[in-house]
C-alpha cells in the first residue's frame, strides 16, 4: 500500500523534548561504550542532509511525493541530531556544529564525488535508481531503529531510553514510507529488482559506514549486535528485507556482523 507523503504533513514535528532531563546525564552518565555509540549516531543524523543532496541529483527529484517526504524526513532527522548533541554536551563532549564541521572536513574527495556518482547511476538506470534509493533508505531506517533499540537495552538508562523511544516513534514513520515505496517500485519492475539486488549485494554497508571511521562502526557492531540478543535483532532486519519483492536471501545484516564485529 502506497503511503501518501502529503498525509504525513500534519504529523511532522520537531522532536518533543518536554520532560527530558538532560542534566541527569551529569549525575548518571552513559557508559563509555554507549557514549561512543552516541557520537556515531550524532554524526550520522547530522549527515542526513548530505544523503538528501545525493538523492536530489537523481530522477527521484521529479516525484513530488518523494520530495515532499524527504523534506519532512530531513527536518525530523535534524532535530534527532540536535537531541543527541545535547546528550553529548551534558557529558562534556564536542557536539553540533563543532563536531560536524570536523567530520565533513575529514571526508574530502569522497564527499565531493558522491552527488556525481548518484547522478550517473540514475542516468544509467532511470527509474530503477529510485527503487534502489527507496530500498536503501528502508534498510538504513530498519538498521537505525535496531541500533536505537539495542542501545536502550544495553544502557538501561531511563532518560536516554525515553529520548531514544521518542526518536524511534518518528523513525517508524520514515520506515513506513521508504518500505512502502520500495515494495511498490520493486513489485512493478523485474529490472528494478535485479538492479536493486545487485546494488545492495555489492555496495550496501551499514548507515554511516561511508562517513565514519571503520573502527567506530566496528565498536558499534560489537557493543550492540555481537551477542545473542543483537544477532536476533539483526536477523529480524534481514527478514524485513527478505519480504521486499525480489530481495530474499541477501542476509545484509548477517554479513555486516561477520565483517565489522572483527574490525
Amino acid at each position: 500500500m502506497k503511503m501518501d507523503a502529503v498525509a504525513l504533513r500534519d504529523r511532522i514535528a520537531r522532536l518533543d523534548l518536554s520532560g527530558i532531563d538532560f542534566e541527569a546525564f551529569r549525575d548518571q552518565p552513559v557508559s563509555p561504550d554507549g557514549l561512543r555509540v552516541l557520537r556515531y549516531i550524532h554524526d550520522v543524523e547530522f549527515h542526513t542532509v548530505c544523503y538528501l543532496r545525493d538523492l536530489l541529483m537523481t530522477s527521484a527529484h521529479k516525484d513530488p511525493d518523494i520530495t515532499s517526504f524527504l523534506t519532512f524526513w530531513n527536518y525530523e532527522e535534524y532535530w534527532h541530531g540536535e537531541a543527541v548533541a545535547r546528550v553529548l554536551s551534558a557529558h562534556g563532549e564536542k557536539s553540533d556544529t563543532e563536531r560536524v564541521s570536523a567530520m565533513r572536513a575529514r571526508l574530502k574527495m569522497k564527499d565531493r564525488i558522491s552527488p556525481m556518482l548518484h547522478g550517473f547511476g540514475s542516468l544509467l538506470t532511470g527509474e530503477s535508481w529510485t527503487a534502489v534509493h527507496m530500498t536503501w533508505g528502508a534498510v538504513n531506517e530498519w538498521t537505525t531503529q535496531a541500533t536505537y533499540g539495542r542501545l536502550i537495552a544495553r544502557e538501561h538508562h531511563p532518560v536516554l531510553g525515553e529520548l531514544l523511544h521518542r526518536i524511534m516513534r518518528q523513525e517508524g514513520r520514515h520506515i513506513d514510507f521508504y518500505a512502502s515505496e520500495a515494495s511498490l517500485r520493486l513489485d512493478n519492475s523485474v529490472r528494478a529488482q535485479r538492479i536493486t539486488r545487485l546494488a545492495l549485494r555489492k555496495y550496501w554497508k551499514p548507515v554511516g559506514a561511508s562517513v565514519m571511521p571503520e573502527p567506530e562502526l566496528g565498536h558499534l557492531t560489537r557493543y550492540l549486535f555481537d551477542n545473542e540478543d543483537g544477532r536476533m535483532v539483526a536477523a529480524r532486519v534481514d527478514r524485513h528485507v527478505d519480504r521486499l519483492p525480489g530481495l530474499g536471501g541477501l542476509h545484509l545484516l548477517e554479513g555486516s556482523l561477520a565483517r565489522y564485529a572483527a574490525a
